[in-house]
């Protein structure tokens, strides 16, 4: 069954129409207070980074009501049992099908009706649309932003890559943050050029840091002490935007700076709990996870192990 979605007029007919809920910029909600509105519920998790994106984990009941305009663009993946749905948006109703691999898009100040019959499972990221004109602009595209409205687009890759947000968290401030700024700067990329009014052309980075600023990024994600290194300080110290950053970055080292610094952390926890006789609680403490039990879970997702059986088979 195709996962596109079929459009009708409904000029003819007496639908309710979504456009009469539009609100001046000020009175529009938040995605996130939009969606517990809605919704009825609370999310299963929630990653709040207001000037970058927030990425929140949903199941909540069926739904048959009106989304209301909102202050941020908002990406969903669906990820639960195949189902038809409708969306009437002004005097138009899109007939889609929810099922994994696809993706729904509600642009900021949009308004529609929905209308699921059946329990829904939604990773979701609201994408502030400063955030997306930044993205745009690092990527010197020239292209008006106008996203388009999606409803059970097939798009396996950015839905597996939005999928993967709920379950990468790992209780680590640092590395929590550095994988959102990287996942959400992707994902906008993904949406500019695929699910913009305009075509956007993303110009693929040639090549990658020179040795001198790559040392530099190196030495600060290897810091001990408390020094920032979030995306933004580490593309601001290499001279770079966000966007060629990254990947310059990648290029360099075969790496993401979030997988190269859990790699680098994982070695860290591996050294102590070999070469000392500090308890997990100490080593999760020292490389800033929020709990043992968020540092244990860390760990045997990289390892297979839990910290402590590792220990005992390498001494």
């Amino acid at each position: 069954m195709s996962s596109q979605p079929i459009l009708r007029d409904l000029s003819h007919q007496n639908q309710p129409d979504a456009s009469e809920y539009d609100l001046p910029d000020a009175q529009r909600r938040s995605a996130d207070a939009e969606m517990a509105r809605v919704l009825h519920t609370q999310p299963l998790r929630m990653a709040s980074d207001p000037s970058n994106g927030t990425i929140a984990h949903w199941k909540h009941e069926p739904l048959h009501d009106v989304v209301e305009p909102m202050t941020d663009h908002v990406i969903m993946a669906y990820n639960g049992s195949m189902q038809r749905v409708e969306r009437r948006s002004g005097r138009s109703v899109a007939i889609g099908t929810f099922r994994p691999g696809v993706v729904i898009i509600i642009p900021e100040g949009s308004s529609s009706r929905w209308d699921i019959p059946k329990p829904v499972d939604v990773v979701q990221l609201y994408l502030p649309h400063a955030t997306l004109k930044r993205v745009a602009d690092e990527a010197d595209t020239a292209a008006p932003i106008n996203l388009l409205e999606r409803t059970g687009h097939p798009v396996p890759i950015t839905s597996r890559l939005l999928l993967s947000a709920a379950d990468s968290l790992e209780g680590n401030g640092a590395l929590d943050a550095l994988f959102r700024h990287q996942l959400t700067d992707l994902l906008a990329t993904r949406v500019l050029a695929a699910h913009a009014g305009s075509p956007t052309a993303i110009q693929p980075t040639m090549g990658g840091l020179s040795p001198k600023v790559l040392l530099r990024a190196i030495e600060r994600l290897r810091s001990d002490s408390d020094a920032d290194v979030s995306l933004s300080a580490l593309a601001s110290e290499a001279g770079l935007s966000r966007f060629h950053f990254c990947r310059a970055f990648k290029e360099s080292t075969g790496l993401s700076p979030h997988a190269w610094l859990r790699q680098y952390r994982l070695e860290q926890a591996m050294n102590m709990l070999r070469d000392t006789d500090a308890s997990v609680v100490s080593v999760a403490a020292a490389l800033g996870y929020s709990s043992q039990t968020a540092f244990a879970a860390a760990f045997r997702k990289l390892t297979g192990e839990t910290p402590s059986d590792w220990r005992r088979r390498m001494r």
